[in-house]
């Protein structure tokens, strides 16, 4: 159970956020719903472009409202002299800073890590790019739609005589910046023990390799290539989508072979289970045609509400194909809180995703939505010790 009043696990953690759309700002993201003081540093005149991104309401972008949820938003100019010298010294009151300029960018403003590391030497710089700090592509412009072209992502996604296939959203840029926070945490773990900061350099093109499993090690130790197999699995069947009597639609996995026994038997087909290519995965997705003729008949006889009754009675795995609409009313993802509400000055209540996971003793949370652009500057940089004269300079010379 939650104790009351327990300071989520990383508060005391400070992380400055200097990079901007997607990766880089989700795994800052990540931290602040866990305690950490994010502050979000911004151009004074070129902010985030997340802030535009995708749909808004009434002049405010939703996308931002999540991506910039806990965090103080500040505007510092770093090409300038003292907007240079302003991020020395946060950098010197800081646990981690994130950036994901191109390779050599901060260099250009010596702000490199001998610059960061000298004001301070517990400091954790975290560098996310498409390709990496290093390497033929490393000066690359480059964003997660290639990370998921490169990858082999879309090599295996889509229909077998279809184009390859990109996914509709950031998938690569959210892989890494979860991966991104893990690194930021594994870095932080060592400086417990070294007392020293580091480099963290996270590649947008690595992660999405992770996820996509062991297919470089079926290559080289085969030469296999996996293709695109539609919703098909080449490790079992039935695996499918299939569409209901009422023109809904629903998922079927079978991963486990007495799954796909049980649902044999609940769609009247039992004589399949005695087949000698039914006792194992692949030549289960060997005969998918089959399989899928089987169930897909089944189920387009049946309404969704009854084909999902049918399944949990039977104890085998069903999933209906769900829109956002159906998500948030969806009664497990309620019972989570999964998609939370919140109130926001500038849009009232708000739903969005909730913290990515739940600690029973201390928990994280949403304290606040993306705030505007600069909101924080002069409370953050009066907190840094900074004089109303100073801070007037700053304005002057347009470097906040």
């Amino acid at each position: 159970m939650t104790t009351p009043g327990t300071p989520p696990p990383l508060t005391g953690l400070r992380v400055l956020d200097l990079a901007t759309l997607f990766a880089g700002p989700l795994a800052a993201t990540l931290l602040g719903d866990f305690g950490a003081d994010v502050v979000k540093v911004e151009h004074p005149t070129k902010p985030d472009p997340s802030r535009g991104h995708g749909p808004s309401k009434d002049g405010v972008g939703l996308w931002w409202k999540i991506l910039g949820r806990n965090k103080r938003t500040i505007a510092l100019d770093l090409s300038k002299p003292g907007g240079r010298a302003t991020l020395l010294q946060l950098a010197a009151t800081a646990d981690v800073l994130i950036e994901n300029f191109r390779p050599g960018t901060l260099e250009k403003w010596d702000l490199g890590w001998p610059e960061l590391s000298a004001a301070n030497p517990r400091l954790v710089l975290t560098r996310v790019t498409a390709f990496g700090q290093f390497g033929p592509y490393a000066h690359r412009p480059g964003f997660g739609t290639l990370a998921e072209a490169m990858s082999g992502f879309a090599a295996i996604t889509g229909e077998p005589d279809a184009p390859p296939t990109l996914p509709p959203f950031g998938l690569a840029d959210s892989i890494a910046g979860l991966a991104t926070a893990y690194g930021v945490l594994t870095a932080l773990a060592a400086r417990e023990r070294t007392g020293e900061g580091q480099v963290v350099d996270m590649a947008i093109i690595e992660p999405i390799l992770t996820v996509l499993g062991p297919q470089p090690t079926w290559y080289d130790q085969l030469g296999y290539v996996q293709a695109r197999t539609g919703n098909r699995s080449a490790n079992n069947a039935p695996r499918n989508t299939y569409r209901t009597a009422d023109g809904t639609w629903v998922a079927v996995s079978t991963s486990a072979q007495s799954i796909a026994e049980r649902v044999m038997h609940l769609v009247g087909r039992p004589e399949l289970i005695d087949e000698p290519w039914f006792a194992t995965g692949a030549e289960r997705a060997a005969h998918a045609d089959v399989l899928d003729a089987a169930v897909g008949d089944w189920i387009a006889g049946r309404t969704r509400t009854e084909v999902l009754a049918a399944f949990e009675k039977a104890e085998a795995a069903i999933a209906p194909v769900q829109d956002v609409r159906d998500v948030l009313t969806d009664p497990q993802y309620q019972a989570l809180d999964t998609i939370t509400t919140l109130d926001d000055p500038e849009l009232g209540p708000l739903r969005m995703q909730n913290v990515l996971f739940r600690l029973s003793s201390t928990p994280g949370a949403i304290r606040w939505a993306g705030r505007p652009h600069g909101a924080d500057t002069e409370q953050v940089l009066t907190e840094l010790g900074l004089s109303r004269a100073e801070l007037a300079a700053l304005r002057e010379e347009g470097a906040v």
